[in-house]
């Protein structure tokens, strides 16, 4: 979910009781806080709506010490699925959203959820060696004092087996990792891999050996990526040390996501099941996790070619392909049983238009303890809850209901989330107007993704948010980093032109586009609802313990957030971002940000064609001439490239109509909405908001989804088949063409043209309104 502090500046706050308060302390309590903190409201009574002031109040109820104890708190004992700790901190969630005046319940669903029951990992030639599938306790460190027992080394859903077999290995596992195989003459078939974390998606590393003929998979963490070549190692350092393991899940989520057996629809205790044997998302090979410090003597046992020089980690060994010697036993087998999950709910009725929600969530279970994956966005999520109920038991009340979702088992594959989302998908889609994610938090920048028509009210907000260490505005710094950025010898032509942009005072600093990996991805990928994903990164250093038992509330507050300064600061930025968007009387959404970013990828797929057509162009040229086979070392083996077809010209009239009819007509709507937006009389608007409500809905039409895979409904942002959390945009086009699918490419240019001309079709209504039809 992929510095040094030079100034921190906290906020005053205080330690929050951790038993359960009762309503006449949490407001004598909140008021004596805000007399101490010289706040006042602007008026007696009831707090202003002025947006300001309200602001300024927010963030005056937003406490760095309260989050760091809550943290503690939560990331006392392993938090996984199934484990006490996890069901303890759904009730205390629920039990602080209702001391906190939210209408809160939890959601119970049912989902498939492995647990190890017994792993074997074992060089047994040419020398003997087993992998030691646990990680020693630090001292001082929350992995020596928990009591409850930590999971193993472990990949959620692959699939058991008991297999030995000569060992390979694949750099990252990645598509092009085994192209350059087939160049060295090497083949997995038979074999067992060994692959590095990095390159992409942990779960495409076993998909992709299965799909080449490997019968067992094993994926560890190279120093190079997050270890000693970074930083120090923790406890010293941020970084991963020798025998730190990244768990984590492999289900298939290219396909869809959420509980394997029950797709689109909610995994409630009754609901109609897959057999396991027919669930497509799960691997069909074993597949383990191992550090790097036991990886070392695996790879070392190898013999073969010496890997390409971008294969070379930072392990003090020459890196082999292999096949063998080594000679590898693997065996894992599970308790596949459906286990409980718990989501809490909390709701805040809006005044004005209770039938339109904003959503806000982040998730509550980790691997281990998760205290900065997700704790440190649920921490800030807690403060943002608290701070409105502080808001609200002094009058202030929502235009629009607000929803606050503390989500379980998104760390198996976003289950919590997708059920929930699967399971009232009509009511959503009827109600939200926008869905607010964050996941893991850190010391750093402003990091954002999400639907491009949020995009300005995102550098509204950002404008208006100041960095604590540099007195600058997020936006501000933001934008220094984009520019900065173009600089580097290895920028793409997307960074220099995003720094371009960046550059512009005028211009909105771009945001990302969005594939998977966090809650969500139901709502934007599948149900069409826009979102925003949120949180800052670079300066924490912590990917060294992502998904270890070393992810500890120590190593947070010791190495990704200090004084949970940043931590505070998503919580003022995600409330401000709340706020507007319940409270604003007009849509939010800015239709040119859209579009622009729309005609950008219409763009980039164009571009794909012709780097495409050059490529095969070129390969063929270089086998007529023989010159793989000339250019190789006779005395290794060598293999030569699978042979590319012919590049058609593809049928894009359609689409380039549709994204030029686009941006026209979002051009109209937004002067339409800023020329005669203030004075509406309540009947337009009420008019206006109908329409922009589930305009985003219009990109992800009920009866159309991606190739292979029609859980995933948007025709504009997807998760890439072979990338997994990446973004593709305008996906059902541009990975036909990634795939040499012509005619899908063909048919999916129409089918994302209709969408299109959908979206403008809702932003040409709604400017009639405006312009006073």
């Amino acid at each position: 979910m992929p510095g040094r502090i030079t100034r921190l500046r906290i906020e005053p706050g205080t330690v929050t009781m951790l038993v359960k308060p009762s309503r006449q302390l949490v407001i004598s309590f909140a008021t004596v806080v805000l007399l101490c903190l010289g706040v006042t409201f602007a008026a007696p009574g009831p707090i202003s709506s002025d947006e300001a002031t309200l602001e300024r109040n927010f963030d005056a109820l937003i406490h760095p010490d309260e989050m760091r104890d809550w943290m503690k708190l939560l990331a006392a004992q392993p938090n996984h699925v199934s484990s006490p700790h996890d069901k303890s901190n759904a009730d205390q969630i629920l039990a602080w959203f209702k001391d906190w005046g939210w209408d809160a319940h939890i959601e119970t669903f049912w989902v498939l959820y492995p647990k190890p029951i017994s792993e074997t990992l074992e060089l047994v030639g040419p020398q003997k060696f087993s992998a030691t599938l646990q990680e020693p306790p630090i001292p001082g460190d929350s992995s020596a004092t928990a009591t409850d027992p930590a999971l193993p080394a472990y990949a959620a859903y692959q699939s058991d087996g008991d297999v030995t077999a000569e060992l390979v290995y694949v750099n990252f596992g990645m598509l092009d990792d085994y192209k350059m195989l087939q160049r060295l003459g090497v083949s997995v078939k038979g074999k067992i891999v060994i692959a590095r974390y990095g390159g992409g998606w942990r779960g495409l590393k076993p998909k992709l050996a299965y799909d080449h003929g490997a019968i067992g998979c094993i994926i560890y963490s190279d120093p190079a990526q997050d270890g000693y070549s970074i930083e120090e190692t923790y406890p010293n350092g941020p970084m991963r040390p020798p025998h730190g393991v990244q768990r984590g899940s492999v289900l298939d989520m290219g396909l869809y996501p959420g509980d394997p057996l029950t797709p689109g629809i909610g995994a409630t205790k009754d609901a109609k099941r897959l057999e396991r044997s027919d669930a497509p998302t799960i691997m069909k090979i074993p597949t383990i996790p191992i550090s790097y410090a036991d990886a070392q003597v695996f790879l070392a046992a190898l013999t073969g070619p010496v890997v390409p020089q971008n294969w070379r980690g930072a392990l003090p060994i020459t890196y082999r392909v292999g096949p063998g010697p080594a000679l590898v036993h693997l065996a894992i087998k599970s308790d596949w049983q459906q286990q409980p999950i718990y989501d809490v709910i909390a709701t805040m009725k809006g005044s004005t238009w209770p039938d339109q929600w904003v959503v806000r969530g982040n998730h509550h279970d980790g691997w281990v303890f998760g205290a900065t994956d997700p704790l440190s966005g649920q921490v800030a999520l807690l403060a943002e809850a608290k701070a409105f109920g502080g808001l609200a038991k002094h009058g202030w009340q929502p235009k629009r209901t607000i929803v606050y979702t503390s989500w379980d088992a998104e760390e198996p594959m976003l289950l919590g989330s997708t059920e929930w989302a699967e399971q009232h998908a009509d009511e959503l889609k009827k109600k939200v107007v926008l869905y607010i994610n964050s996941d893991s938090n850190e010391r750093g920048f402003l990091g954002v993704g999400g639907s491009h028509d949020f995009q300005h009210l995102m550098n509204e907000v950002a404008a208006d948010v100041i960095d604590p260490e540099t007195g600058v505005s997020i936006g501000t710094r933001e934008r220094a980093k984009m520019r900065i950025a173009a600089l580097a010898p290895t920028a793409t032509e997307h960074a220099r032109a995003e720094a371009k942009i960046a550059a512009d005072p005028d211009k909105d600093f771009p945001i990302e586009a969005l594939g998977s990996g966090s809650d969500f991805s139901a709502f934007i990928d599948h149900l069409g609802i826009p979102v925003l994903d949120v949180g800052f990164y670079e300066e924490g250093h912590s990917g060294g313990v992502y998904h270890s038992r070393y992810d500890t509330f120590e190593h947070h507050s010791r190495f990704v957030d200090p004084g949970f300064v940043y931590d505070a600061l998503l919580a003022k930025t995600v409330g401000r971002i709340v706020l507007r968007a319940a409270d604003s009387d007009l849509p939010l959404q800015n239709a040119s940000g859209f579009a622009n970013a729309v005609s950008d990828y219409l763009d980039q797929v164009k571009k794909l064609v012709d780097d495409e057509r050059e490529e095969a162009e070129t390969q063929a040229r270089l086998l007529h001439d023989r010159a793989f086979q000339l250019a190789a070392d006779p005395t290794k083996p060598s293999g030569l490239p699978t042979a590319l077809d012919r590049v058609p010209h593809l049928e894009f009239a359609a689409l380039e109509d549709a994204v030029d009819r686009l941006e026209r007509s979002a051009k109209s709507y937004d002067d339409a909405l800023a020329k005669n937006g203030s004075h509406l009389s309540s009947s337009q608007i009420a008019q206006v908001q109908v329409l922009m409500l589930n305009i985003d809905q219009t990109l992800a039409p009920e009866n159309v989804g991606l190739p292979g895979r029609d859980w995933y409904k948007n025709l504009v942002y997807a998760p890439g088949r072979y990338t997994g959390y990446e973004g593709k945009t305008l996906p059902g086009v541009r990975e036909a063409i990634e795939d040499r699918r012509w005619s899908d490419a063909n048919r999916y240019a129409k089918l994302t043209a209709q969408a299109l001309n959908a979206y403008s079709d809702r932003l040409n209504a709604a400017t009639a309104v405006l312009n006073g039809g």
